[in-house]
This record gives structure tokens, sequence and C-alpha cells, in this order.
């Protein structure tokens, strides 16, 4: 075939217009036990008191939301969150119960609880992950909210 004429082919121009990923669905079981080995890392790494790990699960442009006070950026979160890597055993440590991924497989949610080091509920989380260029999973949006000891949100 003639090169030029290969260049004009409709079905290369179609298939050159599907968006990523169409010709084959995600495999979303997969990319959940990747998120969630993700989020068990990151919680590993600040019971282990890895600050370079834990930065490193960060997405430079994350927001974790503080009470209402967000913090936007990786440095604003990372200052933050550096005082809770001070001591030697962390001040609470979380896992995830559910994970869910979206149909594209680039963004997905976590949620769990959180406990204080003699494993008393304090409090649930929900962290956003983004699926980066890399291929590792970083966290871009994270809240929490504190419970009462019977599991309810507090006011």
């Amino acid at each position: 075939m003639n090169p030029l004429r290969r260049l004009f082919d409709p079905t290369l121009w179609l298939l050159a217009a599907l968006p990523a990923g169409a010709a084959g669905a995600p495999d979303l079981a997969a990319l959940r036990e990747e998120v969630r080995a993700a989020e068990t890392a990151f919680a590993d790494s600040m019971a282990r008191r890895d600050w370079g790990a834990f930065a490193g699960f960060v997405a430079d442009d994350a927001v974790f939301l503080n009470g209402g006070q967000p913090l936007r950026g990786k440095d604003a979160v990372l200052a933050h969150w550096k005082r809770f890597f001070d001591g030697p055993k962390a001040p609470f440590a979380w896992k995830p119960e559910l994970v869910e991924v979206i149909g594209s497989g680039g963004l997905a949610q976590s949620i769990g609880p959180v406990t204080d080091p003699a494993g008393t509920l304090v409090a649930r989380f929900y962290s956003t992950w983004r699926r980066e260029a890399d291929g590792r999973w970083r966290v871009v949006l994270d809240n929490g909210y504190d419970v009462s000891p019977d599991g309810r949100a507090k006011p």
C-alpha cells in the first residue's frame, strides 16, 4: 500500500481517536489491590517512622483538608504532618477497609479507621488516590473526621 494512502486510511484515524485504554477496560479488581497496597504502605511508613517514604505517597498538588483549613500542595501537607514523625512511636495508625477505583482506572478512594496507639477508634479517613504518569498511586485529596467511642461522627 502506498504510504500516503495509508496515512489517510479512515480505520487508522478512528483507532487513533479512541481514548487511551478504550481498546481494553482496566482490570479494576487489580487496581483496587494496587491502591489497597499503596494505602497500607503509606500507613506503614508512619508506623516505621519513615518520613521519606511517607512523603513519596503525597502528590505535588495534594490537598489535605484539615478541620476546615485546607493544606494545599505537597510542601504544606508535609510541613503540617512532620510533627507526627517527631516521636519514636506513631501517634495513630490507619488501614483501608474499602477501596474503589473509577472506571477509567485513574482515580481511587480508600476509606477506613484511624486508631490511637492502644487500638481505640478515634477517627475515619477518606483518601483520594491518582495514578500518576510514573504508574505510582499518590494521594491527591485527604480528609477525615473524629469519631466518638461508639464510632459515630463527632459534631
